[in-house]
């Protein structure tokens, strides 16, 4: 199933995954200049979910609307994000030979499974801040190959610099065809920490060490987690929110660390 989001790929995805012999159930590529994205592709990828259940489909690929991300699901109708993707990715290209310097490179906001994964596998992961300009940037600085961010944004090179969902769609089709295995098989190589992400609207951003009550909220679920999670507070790069991520084995634990930084924030500079 391709789901177009009626945007840059209408046309060319469906051509080249049927060009190469693949059945294909095309959906929502007919843009009409204002749909784009409107419940549709990788932002929504429920339609593309349903229509791989009804056809039987064996995988899912839905396209954002400049078709530089995608959202992926497997035969199961499960969604598959970019961690899960850049894991099965690594393991074949580690298999075949073609893993430059055994590293890949992810961003802060990938989930700590991923790094335990590819440990096993004797695979580096390198992290970079959020966007998918800083992996590509890590990705010629180190001479690595592959990169992606946990939202779906993959890169291969020498293929392309910059992130290409086609490439991407076209390398884990390869990948599904060559090893005869379901990605619902495939993607059991890696097990997600849970995480919580909470957004919290801010009437203006201020640096978090500047607000004792959310520093210290901070340190506490810092101290609380030690080594079995993960937080990350931020501000988003283009709203006004701040965005609160907390990764770890528990998930009640980390909703409620995740609820009391947020709360913090809410109650120091929330609008």
């Amino acid at each position: 199933v391709i789901d177009c989001a009626n945007g840059a790929s209408y046309a060319i995805a469906p051509k080249v995954f049927s060009e190469l012999g693949a059945k294909t159930i095309v959906i929502n590529d007919k843009p009409d200049g204002l749909n784009i994205n409107r419940n549709c592709g990788a932002l929504y990828p429920e339609a593309m979910r349903r229509a791989v259940k009804e056809h039987k489909a064996d995988l899912g690929i839905a396209f954002d609307g400049d078709a530089d991300r995608l959202s992926v699901c497997d035969d199961k109708g499960v969604l598959a994000d970019g961690d899960s993707l850049l894991a099965v990715f690594a393991k074949s290209l580690l298999e075949r030979g073609l893993l430059k310097r055994k590293a890949i490179v992810a961003t802060k906001m990938s989930n700590l499974a991923l790094d335990e994964c590819m440990r096993t596998l004797g695979i580096t992961v390198l992290r970079t801040d959020i966007g998918d300009k800083n992996v590509s940037e890590a990705m010629r600085r180190h001479n690595i190959v592959l990169g992606g961010e946990q939202s779906g944004h993959i890169m291969f090179r020498p293929f392309s610099e910059t992130p290409d969902a086609i490439i991407a769609a076209l390398q884990l089709a390869r990948i599904l065809k060559e090893t005869g295995r379901p990605l619902s098989e495939l993607r059991k190589i890696i097990k997600p920490y849970p995480q919580v992400l909470i957004n919290v609207p801010v009437k203006k951003k201020v640096p978090f060490e500047n607000l004792h009550n959310v520093s210290k909220a901070i340190g506490d679920a810092k101290k609380e987690l030690a080594s079995n999670g993960r937080i990350l507070v931020r501000y988003s790069g283009t709203e006004q929110l701040a965005r609160v991520m907390v990764e770890g084995k528990d998930k009640k634990q980390i909703t409620s660390l995740a609820e009391n930084i947020a709360n913090a924030i809410k109650g120091a500079i929330g609008r």
